[in-house]
């Protein structure tokens, strides 16, 4: 359904896997954000699936080509990652979505699974044009960038990652309340990190993979459909 592109970001290009509904338009957008294993075959399938739900959906490589399927590998490529960077390039996806012609540029999106939660929720801490952020399993920021927070968040969870705890979680909880930023944590007990990825079968959880994804678009429809 997709395909790659080029877009610009300060005289810089970023690739990107751009997967768009048929018809004219305009249609709201999602930028989907890899997990660290970087832009692979199961992120440009998520993309898909948004594009047919009726978004044009936007996955950056934040690896600049570099995919794994090995977790050392995949934990050093993370760890080599300029955040600020990163940011950079996310930025930049959401002005080249916003000067798409089949894109409404008041509903720009963002979701991402992992690393990719993590910058989906930091994201809209950034850039003030994000709509409606929905982060699954990523680390949570400090209160202060929290703060900043600038869109509503559907926070997607499973009790028993080891990656993020139930403690960051709260934390998340309570900055919300404290900031009087809407947002709703979702946690499925007893699933781990990476439950929705549908490719590794060590951790995919059907049921609540599915129930997520009926909730992602419920709350991404509510907020940048409507």
């Amino acid at each position: 359904m997709g395909s790659m592109i080029q877009y610009q970001r300060n005289g810089q290009k970023v690739s990107a896997y751009l997967a768009t509904p048929p018809g004219a338009g305009p249609f709201p957008a999602v930028i989907v954000i890899q997990e660290w294993w970087g832009l692979n075959a199961h992120i440009r399938d998520v993309a898909d699936r948004y594009a047919r739900e009726g978004y044009v959906a936007l996955a950056p490589d934040l690896y600049h080509g570099k995919v794994t399927d090995d977790p050392n590998e995949a934990g050093k490529l993370m760890g080599a990652l300029n955040r600020d960077e990163a940011i950079k390039d996310l930025s930049g996806g959401v002005q080249h979505l916003k000067g798409h012609k089949t894109v409404r540029q008041d509903r720009i999106g963002v979701t991402g699974f992992c690393m990719g939660g993590s910058f989906a929720l930091l994201l809209p801490c950034k850039e003030k044009e994000v709509r409606a952020a929905a982060p699954y399993y990523g680390e949570v920021p400090d209160a202060a960038t929290l703060q900043a927070l600038a869109c509503p968040v559907l926070y997607i969870y499973g009790d028993a990652d080891f990656w993020i705890t139930r403690d960051d979680v709260r934390r998340l909880e309570e900055a919300l309340k404290k900031y009087q930023k809407p947002g709703e944590v979702k946690i499925y007990p007893g699933a781990p990190h990476g439950f929705f990825n549908d490719t590794r079968k060590d951790v995919y959880r059907a049921k609540e993979a599915e129930d997520a994804w009926r909730r992602t678009l419920d709350f991404l429809a509510k907020h940048l459909k409507g």
